[in-house]
């Protein structure tokens, strides 16, 4: 899965889907969103209404003792999800999605890597699932 992503039309979340925005939220395109970056993101809140609100990229484990640990914690396998102590907290205790229109691949090509930019071909916006 991706490190860096881009979110180049935000719009697209709000013409797909009923949502709230927190005050003062103001979205740009993006394109390369990394680790430890402030991105948007789509969760419901108590009320049950679909909320766009601002937060950063990762995840710090609730043991963890240096925040820092969030730059790498940006991938689970979902087929190990519910195994690793890492992840499996968060599989009960919250969940929201991250709008994203591509993510980037690294191949290693002699000894420099080369990004390519993956993205959906016939949907402008889809979401990466993400623990709150």
């Amino acid at each position: 899965m991706c490190g860096r992503f881009a979110l180049t039309d935000i719009d697209a979340v709000f013409s797909q889907y009923r949502v709230v925005i927190s005050e003062g939220i103001r979205i740009a395109p993006r394109y390369n969103i990394a680790p430890s970056q402030h991105t948007p993101v789509l969760y419901l809140n108590r009320e049950k209404e679909r909320v766009l609100e601002m937060m950063k990229w990762g995840l710090v484990p609730f043991w963890a003792k240096d925040p820092k640990i969030g730059n790498r914690m940006i991938n689970a396998r979902a087929e190990t999800l519910d195994t690793k102590p890492s992840f499996r907290h968060i599989l009960k205790t919250g969940r929201c999605l991250v709008p994203a229109s591509g993510f980037y691949e690294w191949k290693k090509v002699g000894k420099s890597k080369v990004p390519y930019y993956v993205k959906l071909e016939k949907r402008e916006v889809f979401f990466l699932c993400r623990a709150l």
